[in-house]
C-alpha cells in the first residue's frame, strides 16, 4: 500500500520544497543538506528545533507545551520539529533564539 505523499517547504529560506509521506517524523527525514531546521536531542527537551509550522498538524503533548511555554510564549503557530508527524502539506520556518 502507497501512502500519501505531503510538501513541506521553507518560505524565506533557500531551500527546496520536499515530499515526505504522511505520518513521517520531521526528525528522521530532514537533515541540514534539505531543510533548514537544525535538531540537537530530538526527544523534545533541548528547543534547538523550535519552528513556526502553518498548516495542519497533530497538536502537541503536554510535555512539548511546557517547553513551548517557555521558548515561545504566545505563539500558536510555534512547535518542536522533532516532535511533529505529518500529516498535511506544511511551510516551516525557523525561530531564531
Amino acid at each position: 500500500m502507497v501512502k500519501n505523499m505531503v510538501k513541506v517547504s521553507f518560505p524565506g529560506s533557500n531551500f527546496r520544497e520536499i515530499n515526505l509521506q504522511v505520518d513521517d517524523r520531521l526528525s528522521e527525514c530532514l537533515t541540514v543538506q534539505n531543510s533548514p531546521v537544525l535538531f540537537g536531542c530530538r526527544t523534545g527537551i533541548c528547543g534547538t528545533c523550535l519552528v513556526e509550522i502553518v498548516g495542519d498538524v497533530f497538536p502537541p503533548d503536554v510535555d512539548e507545551m511546557e517547553i513551548l511555554e517557555t521558548l515561545a510564549p504566545n505563539n500558536k503557530k510555534a512547535r518542536l520539529a522533532c516532535q511533529i508527524h505529518l500529516i498535511s502539506d506544511v511551510e516551516i520556518r525557523r525561530i531564531e533564539l
